[in-house]
């Protein structure tokens, strides 16, 4: 069990770092990234979502794409969820500033809002609480390149609120990502951005076993191809929003007299924020404590902001997202909320800071 949570590094080798010099100066990325890029004239920024760098070691055996690629391990975001991790990449800032702080976030009267269906509890919310009003900082700094996404993902209120502005390339199977992607290079599109959500979904319905290793090798061999195609003086660089645990059925209620200060929950199931009742902080912090610290690392808000678990600064609208007390997940366990459903129960989840979901992968290939 890991003793200490893995935090991110917002001033180093951080998925909110791997855009910018990317998308400005490829000539001069940083030293941790696996290769040198000078001479390049396009790059392609691939976010494979749920490709942890743990779980992608642990299976070498059934790789041959992201195996004979240069990679190296670099960190996510807190939390480790795509909300949070996708806006960090495309915005190039940490959680505390873009102010995406989770999956589901608390809004004005304790209406929480679901931020992949951008809806609350009445219905769509994109006109009750616009995306743009959620998150204010332009993706790509305003250049708007090209986003090869999947096309029941271009006009979603999540879209709006960190793709905002940019040029959508819809796509609607994975065979026609890579095509989209080779388009837009043939085009000569200098930067093209492109998401594909494949490792992720199978994970969350039928854990890290053999369906997921079988997606792996399915998304190997698809980006084998992409890397094999990319013209001269191209760049491929593909990265990862968080990894992956199995909890399986081990999902745990908060007990009753940590309920019993408790008004309202947000966040996710590895990262479930506690929001107090007024005056009730200091129970609510004492009784998660004696009740849930065997398996969580139970943290008040004041704590992740000291140490800087979403990055240097907190603004204050993601300041009065979070909520009192946090049940961050050390162990392979999930915290129920029984106003966070979906259409199946999850087996793979993510979201708290263990080293398998916090350690992402950062590959590269030439042209």
């Amino acid at each position: 069990m890991t003793e200490r949570p893995t935090l991110p590094d917002y001033d180093g080798a951080c998925t909110a770092n791997v855009m910018r010099p990317l998308l400005e100066d490829p000539d001069n990325v940083p030293d941790w990234f696996p290769i040198s890029f000078r001479g390049v004239d396009q790059v392609v920024l691939l976010v494979l979502d749920g490709l942890g760098w743990h779980q992608m070691q642990e299976r070498q055996h059934l790789l041959r794409g992201f195996r004979d690629l240069p990679s190296t391990r670099i960190r996510t975001v807190a939390p480790t969820t795509t909300a949070t991790a996708l806006t960090s990449i495309t915005t190039g800032l940490p959680p505390g500033e873009h102010g995406v702080i989770g999956y589901r976030m608390n809004t004005e009267g304790d209406d929480v809002l679901n931020v992949l269906r951008w809806c609350t509890s009445k219905g769509d919310a994109r006109e009750t609480i616009p995306p743009e009003s959620v998150q204010h900082d332009v993706a790509f700094g305003g250049q708007r390149p090209p986003i090869v996404v999947r096309a029941e993902f271009k006009d979603s209120g999540f879209t709006r609120a960190h793709l905002g502005g940019c040029r959508m390339v819809p796509y609607r199977m994975p065979s026609t990502l890579n095509a989209e992607i080779l388009n837009q290079l043939q085009r000569g599109e200098p930067f093209v951005y492109a998401y594909y959500d494949g490792i992720d979904k199978v994970a969350h319905e039928y854990g890290l076993g053999s369906f997921y290793d079988a997606e792996l090798v399915f998304v190997d061999r698809m980006v084998e191809y992409l890397a094999e195609a990319l013209p001269p003086r191209a760049a491929l660089v593909i990265t990862a929003d968080h990894g992956q645990v199995d909890v399986g059925r081990n999902v745990l209620s908060p007990h009753p007299e940590v309920l019993s200060h408790v008004r309202t929950q947000s966040g996710e199931a590895r990262f479930r924020w506690l929001h107090a009742y007024p005056g009730s902080e200091a129970a609510l912090f004492a009784a998660a404590e004696h009740h849930h610290s065997d398996v969580a690392w139970v943290v008040t808000r004041d704590q992740v902001v000291d140490e800087g678990w979403f990055g240097p600064k907190v603004l204050p609208a993601p300041l009065a997202r979070m909520g009192d007390v946090a049940l961050v997940a050390r162990a392979d366990v999930a915290f129920e909320d029984v106003s966070d459903t979906g259409p199946f129960v999850l087996i793979g989840r993510h979201g708290s800071m263990t080293a398998a979901e916090v350690d992402v992968p950062l590959i590269a290939a030439m042209g």
